[in-house]
């Protein structure tokens, strides 16, 4: 009996003996089958995770932020020692210990998978194996994938320590609200740093990982408090807080940034506008799209936050006024539908959702509304952020719409979404009443830069960003007319005219493939005999015209180009009066090099770009066309109170003297020119104006010694705007209400004299040498090139002769006399025009 019990239990060892050999083989098989080519897990150690790329201001500020995933990579010795433990505590409290996986957690998930036969089949996965899961396998959940999981954990933890891997993890993993990573997701959450989370806070996003979209701090709000509470247990029982602390933290009521319990971090930000979309359009073209928006990129801006508000509050005015000049109530084009009207629950969150931009700031914040009742006299409305019992009333004056056509009932209906803002006094700033605004249809564009390091400090790409994105600043092709002039008169002057040569202002036919042109100038009139000085001040077509016949059409487009005005200008003589069409963007880094002495600029919207570990990976001041070097800055022997010496290697485009001789002349329209009377800010400031055919384009470009700013405005879809439209009355003020901002920051002096220049009087009505003691309004000291023998008296016609059919009008106002043949074949004086002091009565009262 004994002998066959041995053998019977002999029996059952040698069956369990072989079964769990083969159990063994059998795991050793699948697990050596499932081993076979699986993703390298070294790449891990080299992994870097897209992260957001952030734009500073010239302050070192946040500005905006561009990312695919709102990721904030931190290192693992920068992440407090709270968060950690609070994911441990909730993942995996054996994270320390175990090899990578965690055998009894498996063999719990799998009985109980067994008990609820399939219901419930939970991951059992430690920290190492989510992190192979997110990172080097796909997220199904079948045993394949678990076997290979299991696998790679195992081995990425003999070559990574713990706290890499807690690093991979706590960087990568996913966390709710376009969240990814403990840091982004404290800011979306709390708004704070890691370093500033309570316990209840750390346990919080602890709680994540298991479904984000099922602990919605608002929609799941208990279900999420109960997680929580969970979490912050587990980190007492593992000895990471004290029970003091846990009840403490137990009782702290759930906070976060989605109940409104936290201002949102984004509020910090200001809205996006032209200037970061700019920077974004730019860096993606030179660093690839994928670079941009993952790499983390530190991205210092040129701008000048102070000097952004002012060019966009001074376009927006111009074009404002313009639009309220037209009388028209062009409105949002958006509506809310009748049966949302009911209910201010209703019609507050339709109005949440209409498409109306909300970054507009012109005297005070515009605010999107709801037109809920139109009575005769007033008009009731809805007001977003303002309470129905607000002591300001939500009520529009009919006065409030005179300068539109009509009544309240012809231009509104209930339902109609609007803008309003306050009207404010302005003694003291208190409310008077809610007034309607709308986003002019005219548009325009508006940029300000350094004349001397290309820095762009402002730029503005039309009324407002979230209403149109399209940057017409940079975008946006336009002809620049008049504004282009200076560039066929430098081309001028370096190819040895000087600003006293006589060009003959007088009417021209030209033939072309579709007709007979007959160009004209703006007043109609002819002058004449006239300087080039003259020429540019007034803004002679004719003129310009016949020099760009004189010196060629290659010779002005081949500097055009060379300025960067055109990459292919067309050689026509309409496109030396501005028909070719360019960017604001490329006018304005073309006039910087005539304030600049006449030395190649190369605009930039950035300062410097540093890569995730802080590398620069450009920098404008080393650009090429852009170096500049301080000669002297490590010299430990400089004078106290003596600057450092900074020298560039820029190309020279023009001669100094000519930029000069054009800057001078320049500053001729902006004393008495075409641009006097409009601008004025006490330090020598010189500009063009420029009006194209029919007033489409309206422009004005200028400069003091160091910033260069200017504007254009016109329609989208080109069309007349109208008479009385021209650069000098709508641009004009433009310039000059951001450039006295500009001047008090920035300063201004007189423009550099080059060496080489002689100054010798002329009248600049005639182009006439004057003596040295010359004196008047007439009289202007003129820059030659030294050693040059200047050349008087000689008209350029350009290959058209004056004919004697027209009225020369003369520097005052009066025309001269001319001969002319009568119908019987004598000949006889006519003129001058009688003036209006010349005028007899003649007995007519």
């Amino acid at each position: 009996m004994l002998r066959f019990i041995f053998s019977f239990f002999g029996g059952i060892f040698s069956i369990l003996t072989l079964g769990l050999a083969m159990g063994a083989v059998t795991i050793g098989a699948v697990f050596w089958m499932y081993g076979q080519d699986l993703p390298s897990h070294e790449s891990l150690a080299q992994y870097t995770p897209p992260t957001i790329s952030r734009i500073y201001s010239q302050e070192g500020r946040v500005i905006d932020e561009f990312a695919q995933e709102r990721r904030i990579f931190t290192p693992a010795d920068q992440i407090p020692d709270l968060v950690k433990q609070a994911f441990i505590s909730a993942e995996d409290k054996n994270f320390y210990t175990h090899q990578g996986y965690d055998p009894r957690g498996i063999a719990v998930a799998a009985l109980d998978a067994v008990k609820s036969r399939g219901r419930d089949v939970r991951g059992a996965s430690t920290i190492t194996q989510q992190v192979m899961k997110n990172f080097l396998l796909s997220g199904d959940r079948r045993a394949e994938r678990k076997i290979k999981e299991i696998i790679l954990a195992s081995r990425v933890e003999s070559a990574l320590s713990k706290e890499k891997i807690l690093e991979l993890y706590l960087n990568e993993i996913f966390l709710g609200q376009n969240s990814y990573g403990v840091t982004a997701a404290a800011q979306t959450y709390f708004n704070k740093a890691l370093t500033e989370l309570a316990p209840n806070e750390a346990a919080f996003l602890a709680s994540m990982p298991k479904a984000p979209s099922d602990f919605h701090p608002v929609r799941a709000k208990e279900r999420l408090l109960a997680r929580r509470n969970y979490v912050l247990r587990e980190m007492e029982d593992n000895g990471y807080i004290d029970t003091a602390t846990m009840e403490r933290e137990l009782a702290a009521p759930l906070l976060s940034v989605q109940n409104g319990d936290y201002e949102p971090y984004q509020m910090a930000l200001p809205p996006r506008d032209y200037f970061t979309d700019e920077i974004r359009r730019q860096l993606t073209q030179n660093f690839g799209e994928g670079e941009f928006y993952s790499g983390g990129l530190s991205v210092r801006a040129t701008l000048d936050p102070e000097m952004q508000v002012e060019a966009a509050e001074s376009l927006r005015i111009a074009l404002e006024q313009y639009d309220r000049g037209l009388g028209r109530w062009t409105g949002t084009g958006e509506t809310i539908a009748e049966d949302q009207l009911g209910s201010e629950e209703a019609w507050r969150a339709a109005l949440a959702s209409a498409n109306v931009p909300r970054d507009i700031d012109l005297e005070s914040r515009w605010l999107p509304a709801v037109v809920l009742e139109v009575g005769d006299q007033s008009m009731q409305l809805g007001i977003e952020g303002v309470a129905s019992d607000d002591a300001r009333g939500s009520s529009v004056p009919r006065d409030d719409i005179s300068w539109v056509r009509g009544s309240f009932a012809d231009n509104f209906d209930r339902g109609d979404v609007v803008l309003v803002r306050e009207m404010t006094s302005d003694s003291d700033g208190s409310f008077i009443r809610w007034t309607l605004r709308q986003v002019p249809r005219v548009q325009g564009a508006f940029m300000a830069m350094d004349v001397n390091t290309g820095r762009v400090i402002a730029m503005q790409g039309g009324f407002s960003y979230q209403d149109s994105v399209f940057n017409r600043a940079t975008q946006a092709m336009r002809q620049p007319g008049s504004s282009f002039k200076p560039f066929v008169y430098a081309s001028a002057l370096d190819s040895g005219y000087s600003p006293s040569t006589i060009i003959i202002d007088a009417p021209i036919e030209i033939d072309t493939p579709q007709g007979v042109w007959r160009p004209k100038n703006s007043s109609n009139t002819y002058y004449g005999p006239t300087p080039l000085r003259t020429g540019i001040e007034q803004s002679r077509n004719l003129m310009t015209i016949r020099l760009a016949q004189e010196i060629g059409m290659d010779t002005v487009g081949r500097y055009a180009e060379r300025f960067g005005v055109y990459d292919h200008m067309g050689r026509v003589l309409a496109n030396s009066l501005g028909a070719d069409e360019t960017t604001l963007y490329k006018m304005i880094s073309a006039y910087a090099m005539f304030a600049n002495g006449g030395e190649r600029v190369e605009p930039t919207l950035v300062d410097r770009v540093q890569d995730r570990y802080g590398r620069t990976i450009y920098n404008h001041e080393s650009a090429a066309g852009n170096e500049r070097v301080c000669v002297d800055c490590a010299d430990p022997n400089l004078a106290p109170g003596q600057s450092p010496r900074i020298v560039n290697n820029r190309e020279r485009i023009m001669d100094a003297v000519t930029a000069y001789q054009l800057t001078s002349m320049m500053q001729g329209v902006v004393q008495r020119g075409t641009a006097s009377g409009v601008v004025d800010l006490g330090v020598p400031t010189a500009g063009k104006t420029g009006t194209t055919n029919d007033a489409k384009d309206v422009w004005f470009l200028g400069f003091t010694s160091n910033i260069v700013a200017g504007c254009y405005i016109g329609y989208d879809t080109p069309r007349p705007l109208g008479r009385g439209a021209y650069g000098g009355s709508m641009c004009g003020p433009v310039f000059q209400r951001f450039m006295t901002k500009a001047v008090q920051k920035y300063g201004g002096g007189p423009f550099k004299v080059p060496e080489a220049c002689e100054f010798i009087n002329i009248d600049r009505f005639t182009g006439s040498r004057l003596g040295p003691n010359a004196s008047g309004s007439n009289v202007v000291a003129e820059c030659f090139r030294r050693g040059e023998e200047p050349m008087f008296g000689v008209p350029l016609d350009g290959g058209w002769a004056m004919s004697g059919n027209f009225d020369v009008i003369q520097p005052d106002g009066s025309t001269r006399s001319r001969e002319v043949t009568t119908s019987t074949g004598r000949r006889a004086v006519v003129g001058p025009k009688a003036s209006f002091g010349t005028l007899s009565s003649g007995g007519l009262y």
